[in-house]
């Protein structure tokens, strides 16, 4: 199972980073053991002081495929969910400044909070509304019908370099809003308005 994580796919998101817009799906993958289910809590590292929340809409992978077409492209994906990807951003600063991979910053133990998944046929794949509470506030408010790069499309990319598996999750990309945790803080995951998941900082 692979988790694949797409960067900077909301335009708002990657303006407030100071971050061009890319050209093409801008990939990263984290390892299973970055996964957090069943709402346990997330314990902060002692390797950062400065952990983001980036909240994004997860695809689950259905089928094994290579080189998939657009108009296949719908048949690999039957379920979504709602997750984090955790970012150490002051490490992901000195990484980007020294030209070297994000793995440390991005991949680390848990970093990947994940929902339980729901069928994509109750959504308008086109139109999906999510978002993200800190402590009962809105920090993130997002549509997917503002990502740069579609659900579709990131099946055919990453199918070209990657073969898809079934059960790999595709982390799709986070809009703007994101920010820091510290201890204490609980944060909550909305598809939809249906509430996805807690995560409490400890």
């Amino acid at each position: 199972m692979k988790i694949i994580c797409i960067g900077r796919n909301y335009r708002e998101h990657a303006s407030e980073l100071n971050n061009p817009v890319p050209e093409s799906p801008l990939i990263f993958m984290k390892p299973p053991s970055a996964l957090l289910i069943n709402n346990r809590p997330f314990y902060y590292p002692d390797f950062t002081r400065d952990l983001h929340y980036e909240v994004e809409v997860v695809l689950k992978i259905t089928k094994n495929g290579r080189h998939v077409q657009p108009e296949f492209a719908g048949s690999y994906y039957g379920e979504i969910g709602l997750g984090i990807d955790f970012t150490a951003r002051d490490l992901q600063s000195q990484l980007k400044a020294k030209g070297q991979p994000w793995e440390k910053a991005k991949a680390f133990d848990h970093s990947a909070v994940i929902s339980d998944f729901r069928s994509i046929d109750q959504y308008d794949r086109e139109s999906i509304k999510f978002q993200l509470s800190k402590n009962g506030e809105v920090v993130q408010d997002g549509n997917t019908a503002d990502l740069i790069f579609t659900f579709d499309y990131l099946i055919c990319y990453i199918s070209r370099y990657f073969k898809l598996q079934m059960g790999d999750l595709i982390y799709t990309g986070t809009p703007a809003g994101v920010g820091p945790v510290a201890i204490g803080d609980v944060l909550k995951g909305y598809l939809e308005g249906e509430e996805m998941f807690t995560c409490e900082i400890k």
